[in-house]
């Protein structure tokens, strides 16, 4: 049986932490940010969790990462 292929588009987009949770970053901080208010820029800073039934999907996506 062949060794199976990691996605690359998952993998740029997801992170596994040390602990096992699936995690992302948030949207809306590439372009545009002087039309948006300071309160958008900041909230849309950091990571966040995944929820569980797509944290299964991207695990299956990422076997060896």
């Amino acid at each position: 049986m062949p060794k199976m292929k990691t996605r690359r588009s998952v993998a740029k987009r997801y992170f596994i932490s040390s602990s096992g949770k699936v995690r992302r970053c948030k949207c809306g901080r590439r372009h545009q940010l002087e039309h948006k208010t300071p309160k958008i820029k900041r909230t849309s800073k950091g990571l966040v969790e995944v929820f569980p039934a797509l944290a299964r999907k991207v695990r299956l996506m990422m076997p060896y990462v």
